[in-house]
C-alpha cells in the first residue's frame, strides 16, 4: 500500500507547497523575475484542460517520434549486444566506439542529421534511437557476459551446443539486465524527442515548449511539461510490466 499512497501524496504535498509559493510570489521574489512567470499548480491544471486538444495533438506527435526511436534503438541495441557476444573480434574492435559515441552531445548532431535529412520524422528517430541504443546495448552485453561460468561447463558437459547454451543459459541470464536497460532509455528518450524537435519541427510538444516560451504562455509550458512526463512515466510502467511478465524468475 505504501508503494502506491506515498508517490501521490509527497506529489500532493510538493503541488501544495508550490501553489502557495507562486501564489503569494515566494518562488518569484526568490528568482527575481515577474509574478506571471510562475504559474501555480492551478494555473497550470486550467491550462491543462482548456488547451487539452492542443496539448493532445502534439503528444501524439512526440509519442510517435519517441516509440518508433525506442523500437529502433531496442532492435539494434539486443541485436549488436548478442553480435558482440558472440564474436569477441567485433566486441574488441566495436565496443569502444560505442562508448565513444556517447561522448558526443546529442544537441551538437540533431542540426547535422536536420541538415542531412530535412524536417521530417526521419532525423527525430535517429536522434531518440542513438539517446536510446547506448544503455540497451551496455546492459544486455553486460547481463550476456555475467553468466555463471558453472552453468557454461554444465551445458558443455551436457554436450550442448553452442546455440543451446546461448537460448538456455545466456539469454535468461541477460534478460533483467537488459529490462533495467530498456526502462532507462525510454525514460530518457522524451529527451532526445524534445531536443529533435527543437533543432526543427513544426509539431510536437517540444515545439510546443518552444513556442509558449517565445509568447510567454509559461502555464501552458508547463502543462507540455507535465504531459511530457506522463508520457515517460507510463512508458516506463509498460515496460516494467513487461518485465514482471517475462522474467518471471527474478
Amino acid at each position: 500500500m505504501r508503494r502506491w499512497v506515498l508517490p501521490p501524496l509527497l506529489l500532493a504535498a510538493l503541488a501544495g507547497i508550490w501553489q502557495v509559493a507562486a501564489t503569494n510570489g515566494t518562488i518569484a521574489d526568490a528568482l527575481g523575475i515577474e509574478p506571471f512567470l510562475v504559474p501555480s499548480t492551478s494555473e497550470v491544471a486550467s491550462a491543462l484542460w482548456e488547451s487539452r486538444g492542443l496539448l493532445a495533438d502534439n503528444a501524439w506527435v512526440t509519442l510517435r517520434e519517441i516509440l518508433l526511436g525506442f523500437g529502433c534503438a531496442l532492435v539494434l541495441g539486443l541485436g549488436f549486444a548478442v553480435a558482440m557476444r558472440l564474436s569477441e573480434t567485433l566486441r574488441l574492435a566495436a565496443y569502444p566506439l560505442v562508448v565513444a559515441s556517447q561522448t558526443i552531445p546529442i544537441i551538437v548532431i540533431a542540426p547535422i542529421l536536420v541538415t542531412w535529412f530535412g524536417f521530417g520524422i526521419v532525423p527525430k528517430l535517429l536522434i531518440v534511437a542513438l539517446i536510446c541504443f547506448f544503455p540497451i546495448a551496455v546492459t544486455t552485453l553486460d547481463g550476456l557476459r555475467s553468466v555463471d561460468p558453472a552453468a557454461l561447463k554444465l551445458m558443455r558437459t551436457l554436450d550442448a551446443s553452442r546455440w543451446q547454451t546461448f537460448r538456455r543459459v545466456e539469454i535468461p541470464t541477460a534478460l533483467p539486465a537488459s529490462f533495467s536497460g530498456a526502462k532507462v532509455a525510454v525514460v530518457i528518450a522524451p529527451i532526445g524527442a524534445v531536443f529533435a524537435e527543437w533543432t526543427g519541427s513544426s509539431s510536437g510538444l517540444g515545439h510546443l515548449i518552444l513556442q509558449d516560451n517565445a509568447q510567454l504562455e509559461v502555464a501552458r509550458e508547463f502543462a507540455a511539461i507535465v504531459v511530457l512526463s506522463a508520457i515517460a512515466l507510463t512508458l516506463f510502467a509498460i515496460v516494467s510490466v513487461a518485465e514482471r511478465l517475462i522474467v518471471t524468475w527474478r
